[in-house]
């Protein structure tokens, strides 16, 4: 079993490989992560073509939704994506909120993060951002951004609760997000679960559904709605990469199912963001807080406030 930092770098090493990919390679695996199939083009990811703001030198074909589509993102918005990867729904997110918005794409990939640097750049995009960070201590002050946006990106984390605490913390009070995810219903094999690149192909790092949801609507969100939902069918010739003959037969006879869901949530627009003149400093900053987070007395960090 691999530790946290153990995982954190096989991704990485993972993803730095799949920057260098061709698009075709990328469409013909789970998430881009290797084990390419002969029996389908396109896994996981939707088509993306027909969002405004989409360009295709921006689109890996890893994702496994169209969160940006759903994201309910408002002109004048600030926008986060969680592991924006090239930048394809950084550009999507940007087309909705104007040239008077923000978008911010964090990513901890220094390859990604160069690659999205690049097409930003070609774009002469002014208002689109691009920083190395982690997911679990994200680079942002708190209570900075209206939505956040992420594509099949949360099952890579291994600690999701502290993610979406994280996603809690810099959003604004009324803020929301829109998340794609890969689900599980069922155990996956125990051969799967250990697969290093069935990880970074977004299968085996799963959680089930309803544990997913449930940390969701323990931290607190309101409103959650899963937006959308559909069933991930992975090939026989990827998961026999895996599993024997016997195995295969038993996984796909135990009922066990991986689905892409879409989620929507809420923060409340009472949690306790107050003007910075207001805020008492607190004594110690963290790594999710390089310059400093600020809270009223009793305010809990980890419930989002700032």
């Amino acid at each position: 079993m691999n530790t946290p930092q153990q995982t954190k770098d096989l991704v990485r090493a993972k993803y730095a490989e799949i920057a260098r990919q061709d698009k075709a390679t990328n469409a013909s695996s789970c998430c881009g992560a290797g084990g390419c199939s002969t029996e389908v083009a396109t896994i996981m990811s939707d088509d993306y073509t027909k969002l405004a703001g989409y360009n295709p030198d921006a689109d890996l074909s890893l994702g496994c939704g169209l969160p940006t589509e759903f994201a309910q993102i408002s002109p004048g918005d600030t926008v986060l994506d969680l592991g924006s990867g090239a930048g394809n729904d950084c550009f999507v997110a940007r087309a909705a909120t104007g040239p008077d918005g923000r978008v911010i794409g964090v990513d901890f990939t220094p390859e990604m993060i160069a690659k999205a640097k690049d097409n930003a750049r070609k774009l002469d995009y002014q208002n689109v951002e691009f920083r190395q960070g982690d997911i679990e201590a994200l680079p942002l002050s708190a209570c900075m951004v209206d939505v956040v946006v992420s594509n099949c990106v949360l099952n890579l984390v291994p600690d999701k609760r502290k993610a979406f605490s994280e996603v809690l913390r810099v959003l604004k009070p009324g803020g929301h997000f829109s998340i794609s995810d890969v689900v599980l219903v069922g155990e996956l094999p125990p051969a799967i679960q250990g697969a290093a690149e069935m990880y970074a192909g977004c299968v085996s790092g799963a959680l089930q559904e309803s544990e997913y949801l449930g940390i969701i609507r323990e931290l607190g969100f309101d409103d959650i709605t899963v937006q959308k939902r559909k069933p991930i069918v992975v090939p026989d010739d990827i998961l026999s990469n895996y599993l024997n003959a016997e195995e295969l037969a038993a996984f796909k006879a135990s009922g066990t199912g991986i689905f892409s869901i879409t989620v929507f949530a809420k923060k409340s627009t009472a949690d306790c963001c107050t003007p910075a003149k207001e805020r008492v400093a607190l004594q110690d900053l963290t790594p999710a807080n390089p310059e400093g987070v600020h809270a009223l007395p009793g305010c809990d960090l980890g419930a989002g406030c700032c």
